[in-house]
């Protein structure tokens, strides 16, 4: 068993490793951990770039890469708290996007802006405690190869989008989407299919 796995499955350990990691209430990562243990632990493609005004919260306890040529422009949040993020080349992360892992995205995808992409919920059945104090459940994202996600969409946590699918703006995806596809609406429906007999995007 690695050391992270015995720091992660051991309370007390673990709540050490957070004080050293993390500011008391907050949730980002010391300087000293963003400087010093992140350039080893995670791992950038070549011609990556992940702009001045984006928001790196990753820690050294889980992944986090970024693919060859891919960006992440200003103002994104990207967080691997919870679980990896992996992002794969020529890939590129809108303006005011927010990631929160366990997230997956393949190569040569565009979120477009302000699209929430989050792994993570809180448990609320307890009506004597606050969903901030349940239970975090952990359900993983993945999204294949040359997907386009359009402008103010959400992707909730367990869901699967195929290959070189299309999700229209504004849209809110509960459930999978098959590979070669357009989805829109709230929840987000398949309205498009790629015939590969047609050679041509016919509606549902």
């Amino acid at each position: 068993m690695s050391l992270i796995n015995k720091i992660k499955e051991n309370p007390k350990l673990k709540k050490i490793a957070h004080r050293l990691l993390i500011p008391a209430n907050d949730h980002r990562p010391r300087l000293w951990v963003r400087l010093f243990l992140n350039p080893f632990k995670h791992k950038r493609g070549k011609g990556s770039v992940v702009r001045f005004n984006s928001r790196m919260d990753v820690f050294p306890f889980n992944n986090f890469e970024l693919g060859t040529r891919s960006v992440i422009e200003d103002f994104v949040t990207i967080n691997n708290g919870v679980g990896d993020v992996i992002i794969g080349a020529h890939t590129m992360i809108g303006i005011g996007s927010v990631v929160i892992g366990p997230v997956k995205i393949g190569d040569h995808v565009m979120l477009a802006q302000n699209i929430v992409v989050s792994g993570l919920n809180h448990g609320y059945e307890d009506v004597n405690i606050p969903p901030s104090l349940q239970k975090e459940i952990r359900k993983q994202i993945t999204i294949g190869d040359e997907v386009w996600i359009g402008a103010n969409s959400v992707i909730t946590a367990g869901v699967t989008i195929g290959k070189h699918s299309v999700i229209g703006a504004g849209s809110v995806v509960t459930k999978d989407i098959p590979e070669f596809c357009v989805a829109v609406g709230n929840p987000a429906k398949v309205v498009k299919k790629y015939s590969a007999t047609d050679k041509a995007w016919n509606k549902l």
